[in-house]
C-alpha cells in the first residue's frame, strides 16, 4: 500500500468529524442514559475511527477491508443509537435528523472506499 498516514484517508476525516459530533451529543444524554446509551455509543464511535486506522496500518489489502467492514459495523450501530435517541426523545428529530444523514452518507463513503481496495487489490494481482 503506499506510506501516507490514515489521517490522510478522506474517510477518516469524515469519520473523525463524526466521532466528535456523536462525542458531543453523549455528553448531553439525560442521567438515566450515561451509563448504557451512552458508553455504547462512545465505544461505537471510537471503533468506527479505530478500525479505519487499523486497517489503513495493513499491508494487505483484504485485512484493511476486513477493518473497514468492523468500521462500518460500528457506523451502523451509531445510527440505531440514534433512532434510540429519537425513539425515547431524548434529542429532538431536528437535531438528528442531519447527524442520521451524515452518518449515512459516512456509510457510502466507506463502502467506496472498499470497492477502491477491492479494485486495487485485482490490479495488483
Amino acid at each position: 500500500m503506499s506510506s501516507y498516514s490514515f489521517e490522510d484517508l478522506e474517510v477518516y476525516k469524515a469519520a473523525r468529524e463524526f466521532r466528535k459530533k456523536i462525542y458531543g451529543l453523549v455528553k448531553r444524554l439525560p442521567a438515566e442514559e450515561k451509563h448504557n446509551l451512552a458508553g455504547q455509543m462512545r465505544r461505537a464511535a471510537t471503533s468506527l475511527t479505530n478500525n479505519i486506522a487499523e486497517g489503513h496500518g495493513r499491508f494487505h489489502y483484504q485485512e484493511n477491508i476486513r477493518f473497514l467492514r468492523q468500521a462500518r459495523g460500528s457506523l451502523e450501530e451509531l445510527l440505531d443509537d440514534l433512532n434510540i435517541c429519537l425513539d425515547e426523545r431524548n434529542f429532538p428529530e431536528e437535531e438528528l435528523e442531519p447527524l442520521k444523514n451524515e452518518g449515512f452518507d459516512l456509510l457510502h463513503r466507506i463502502n467506496g472506499y472498499i470497492v477502491y481496495l477491492r479494485k486495487r487489490k485485482e490490479e495488483d494481482g
